[in-house]
């Protein structure tokens, strides 16, 4: 049995919509957050603030205060300003494996050897981001989801130079978070990205054939087999860049049978991202959808 675990000091690389919610979350268990964001940290805390006040208005905070919880949250520029006494360090830049291999080789300088180090990625290897470290044993795959306060899933991803006791570790941290984990070995898309990216470039395609409108194919599949979001609004909320770069890696480390459709890339280059830009295979409000991701 896992006993839930608080870490003290948690660091979050990057401010955007899914490290802001990462943020937010340790910060309503208890622990203090330091976010690292370069473009704008009063936006990066903005969007802790912002999802302190629903989750309040929701009843989420336990009988917390907001201003209670965002004084446990400080910011910094760079994950070089990162103090070395931190328990883990999650980085959630874009999905740019050289973005994320430069940020984790200056997390790993910055913090000590009992610090565990996690990326947020969505599909990249483990063990090629882990190489960038001295010691990839205290590594691994934590894959949050989108909006992070609300989503009870973290997807936890073992390389095979992953120590058991950092496994241990991070699995009493997503039980103190009241999150159900899933742990999966360490494959291009894991177990998630790849199923999600499956249905969700079908239903594109489908689209794309005119099989039927965007609404038909999600009601298909929320009323037929019971998902709680059809595919496209899915994709629509996870971002459509964000799918098409994790769809154009698993194309080439997995399979073609993952190349984008061509609607998608033409949806990306309109810049039409889904929920974050207000249009994507639906309409949405974008001050309701609130930040950038």
């Amino acid at each position: 049995m896992i006993r839930p675990q608080i870490p003290a000091r948690v660091a979050v690389v990057g401010g955007g919509r899914m490290g802001a919610g990462i943020a937010q979350v340790f910060a309503t268990l208890g622990s203090t957050v330091i976010i690292a964001e370069a473009a704008d940290q009063a936006a990066a805390l903005g969007r802790v603030a912002t999802g302190l006040r629903r989750a309040d208005e929701r009843g989420k905070l336990g009988g917390a205060r907001v201003d209670d919880v965002l004084a446990r949250v400080v910011t910094v520029a760079a994950p070089t300003e990162l103090p070395a006494d931190l328990d883990l360090v999650v980085e959630a830049v874009p999905e740019n494996p050289a973005l994320k291999l430069e940020v984790l080789t200056a997390v790993d300088k910055a913090v000590g050897s009992q610090a565990v180090i996690a990326s947020n990625t969505s599909s990249l290897s483990i063990a090629e981001l882990g190489a960038a470290l001295q010691d990839p044993a205290r590594f691994l795959g934590m894959h949050f989801f989108n909006p992070v306060p609300a989503s009870v899933l973290v997807e936890i991803v073992r390389a095979e130079s992953t120590s058991p006791e950092v496994v241990k570790r991070v699995r009493g941290w997503v039980a103190a978070l009241n999150k159900c984990e899933v742990l999966v070995n360490d494959s291009p898309g894991f177990a998630t990205s790849r199923l999600g990216v499956c249905l969700g470039l079908e239903a594109i395609r489908m689209l794309e054939e005119g099989v039927a409108d965007a609404d038909a194919i999600d009601r298909a599949m929320e009323l037929g087999y019971r998902h709680p979001m059809g595919p496209l609004r899915s994709t629509d909320l996870v971002g459509l860049d964000v799918r098409l770069a994790i769809a154009e890696h698993l194309a080439a480390t997995l399979s073609p049978r993952f190349e984008p459709p061509r609607l998608l890339r033409d949806k990306v280059a309109r810049g039409e991202l889904g929920r974050k830009t207000g249009q994507g295979f639906f309409a949405w409000d974008t001050e309701r959808a609130g930040g950038t991701s």
